[in-house]
C-alpha cells in the first residue's frame, strides 16, 4: 500500500517509486519548460497565436503582458521540477502533486470562468488528457509501505 504521507520524504536524495514514473516527469519536465518559454519568448505570448485571444483591442497589451508573465512563474516551477529530477528525486512526488493540483485548478476555473473564444487552446484539452497519468504517476511514485530502500 501507498500513502500520501510520504509526499515529504525524510530522504529528499533517494525516489522510492516505480521506474517507469521518472520517464514520464522526464518528458513533463520538457513540456512544461516547452510551454513556459513560449509564453515567454512569443511576442503575443501565445495568446492570439495559441489561446485564439483577440488581442487587437484595448488593453489587447495587457493580455500579453500577463500571458509572458504566467510564462514567467511555469518557468520557476520548471525549475523546481527539474531540480527535484537532478537533485532531490525524492520530491519528485511532491512536485506531481503540485502539477495534478495546477491541472485540476486550471479545468476548474476554466469551467467557471472560460474564454471567450472560437476554439479552446491546446492545453485544454492537454489538462484533460494528462490528468489521469499524474494522478497515477503520483501514486505510483510513492513508495510502499514498509520499503525502506
Amino acid at each position: 500500500m501507498r500513502s500520501l504521507s510520504d509526499i515529504l520524504p525524510d530522504d529528499a536524495s533517494a525516489y522510492r517509486g516505480d521506474t517507469w514514473v521518472m520517464k514520464f516527469y522526464l518528458f513533463l519536465c520538457l513540456v512544461i519548460t516547452f510551454r513556459s518559454c513560449v509564453h515567454v519568448c512569443r511576442k503575443d505570448g501565445g495568446a492570439a497565436s495559441i489561446a485564439g485571444i483577440d488581442i487587437d483591442v484595448e488593453g489587447g497589451q495587457n493580455i500579453v503582458a500577463i500571458f509572458a508573465q504566467w510564462g514567467l512563474e511555469q518557468l520557476l516551477l520548471a525549475g523546481l521540477a527539474w531540480l527535484a529530477l537532478i537533485r532531490y528525486r525524492g520530491l519528485i512526488p511532491l512536485i506531481l502533486l503540485v502539477n495534478l493540483l495546477d491541472n485540476i485548478g486550471r479545468i476548474l476555473i476554466g469551467r467557471s470562468k472560460p474564454l471567450k473564444i472560437d476554439r479552446p487552446p491546446p492545453g485544454a484539452y492537454g489538462q484533460v488528457i494528462i490528468l489521469p497519468f499524474l494522478a497515477l504517476a503520483l501514486w505510483r511514485s510513492l513508495p510502499r509501505a514498509g520499503d525502506s530502500t
